[in-house]
């Protein structure tokens, strides 16, 4: 993909540029955990953007989109949402450097790559980290890598409207080959930890289903989460977020919750656990354990917190009944996108047919299967 974001930049532009490569991401175990103080482990991946991108000593921004073969003109000195979606995300990284007092002179950039649109690979992080990261090196404005992602976390909030929590970026720029990330979201302090597949791979099997509750349902199981911190915070003023609470808790004081929330905080309490032994189990290098723990994950996400679909648990039946994938589980916010499969490698063929076929035949559907490797983060390409 270098070579051909290179080749256009060239025929566009006529000089050469920066080359940048920002990966997408996943995510083993720990969702809905973000919003609540706690724990992710989200890894960056081999499905990726390239950047072209170079200074053009001229008082206007020229975007180039390879994929969809769409361009645009900005004025350096107007930089406001526009009604392309993919230019918005690039405008809103040059807004937020702008806001800390630095000058973004006039650049060409053409984007492209191969991350999947629609499946939850966070394809809008990796162009909003990409970008400040090519833009960093470019003008030298010394921004640390810490600085990049919580700019770009802006910039989607401010220009794209998803109020996304800070995982994605966070992934983009600090992933590690062959590591996961232990991502405290209320310090921001991280550990990688390695993730030795051996005789495993991953494969993201992507229901190709959005359902219109989506974004709904995140804000309502938010407010469940914020009406759970606040009852508990009755009894023991010290609760700020469901990361200061444990199942003895919250069993104690069962009583004072709908039927509802009290299942909300189950979940989270009990996937902050599970991702903590996650991490110890990787050190022990038992990714079989992780795997008993992402169903696990799956059937919380579907029983207690509510938001799988059908699609998504006839993905996850099909990997428990295969007998060759050791953990399977909806990836993501819910209600459509991927699920994410620890597969052994010498069945990968037998997973891919069975999982092709039910699906196609229960749905109506065809499947879309990616294997993914994981990867450095975002970084320059000589």
């Amino acid at each position: 993909m270098d070579k051909e974001i290179r080749d256009k930049f060239i025929e566009l532009f006529n000089h050469e540029p920066l080359l940048v490569c920002a990966p997408g991401r996943i995510n083993i175990i720990g969702e809905h955990t973000d919003y609540n103080m706690g724990f992710v482990l989200p890894a960056a991946i081999d499905k990726h953007i390239v950047f072209g991108v170079a200074a053009n000593n001229s008082y206007k921004h020229r975007f180039f989109a390879y994929d969809l073969k769409d361009s645009s003109e900005i004025n350096i000195d107007t930089i406001e949402k526009t009604d392309k979606q993919w230019v918005n995300y690039l405008l809103g990284v040059i807004a937020q450097i702008q806001k800390e007092n630095k000058i973004v002179k006039g650049v060409d950039c053409v984007v492209g790559g191969n991350i999947p649109l629609g499946a939850g690979l966070s394809s809008s992080a990796a162009l909003e980290t990409g970008f400040a990261f090519a833009l960093n090196e470019i003008f030298g404005f010394n921004f640390s890598k810490e600085q990049l992602v919580k700019m770009s976390q802006i910039a989607e909030h401010e220009y794209a409207g998803v109020k996304c929590g800070i995982m994605d970026q966070f992934a983009s720029v600090f992933g590690k080959k062959d590591h996961v990330i232990r991502l405290d979201c209320r310090s921001l302090e991280y550990k990688h930890f390695p993730l030795k597949l051996d005789d495993y791979d991953i494969f993201l099997c992507d229901t190709r289903v959005k359902h219109t509750l989506a974004s709904s349902e995140y804000n309502t199981r938010r407010e469940e989460c914020e009406t759970g911190v606040a009852i508990l915070k009755k009894h023991k003023p010290e609760v700020e977020s469901l990361r200061d609470v444990d199942m003895e808790l919250l069993q104690e004081h069962k009583g004072d919750f709908n039927p509802t929330v009290y299942k909300r905080c189950k979940f989270v309490v009990e996937e902050i656990g599970r991702l903590t032994e996650a991490c110890d189990e990787l050190e022990k290098g038992n990714v079989k354990r992780v795997g008993e723990l992402m169903y696990q994950t799956h059937a919380g996400l579907r029983d207690d917190y509510e938001v799988s679909c059908k699609e998504l648990d006839i993905l996850v039946d099909i990997a428990e009944r295969s007998g060759v994938v050791i953990g399977s589980r909806v990836m993501g916010g819910g209600f459509g996108g991927c699920t994410i499969n620890i597969v052994h490698k010498s069945d990968e063929s037998k997973f891919i047919d069975l999982a092709t076929a039910e699906y196609k035949g229960k749905t109506g559907i065809d499947l879309f299967i990616y294997k993914v490797s994981i990867q450095d983060g975002t970084h320059i390409i000589n």
